[in-house]
């Protein structure tokens, strides 16, 4: 993981200096399984977990505020 690549690590929360949009955390997938991050309307804007095994997994920890967060 780079510095930036996560909202913890400098990703800005506000508004992506791209395309202006303010992303939101939610429940993504990607190839490699569901993870917890933002999307904004230039794509994929932050992962801020690791892999999540399922979707409802997934969607759980979100609502509690509790996942595998990403670290350097």
């Amino acid at each position: 993981m780079i510095n930036g690549e996560t909202i913890s690590t400098g990703a800005p929360t506000k508004t992506c200096p791209e395309c202006g949009m303010t992303p939101a955390l939610e429940v993504l997938k990607s190839a490699a399984g569901y993870y917890i991050g933002t999307w904004c309307n230039c794509g994929p804007y932050a992962r801020e977990s690791l892999y999540i095994a399922t979707k409802e997994l997934a969607e759980a920890m979100l609502r509690r505020g509790d996942w595998p967060r990403r670290t350097i």
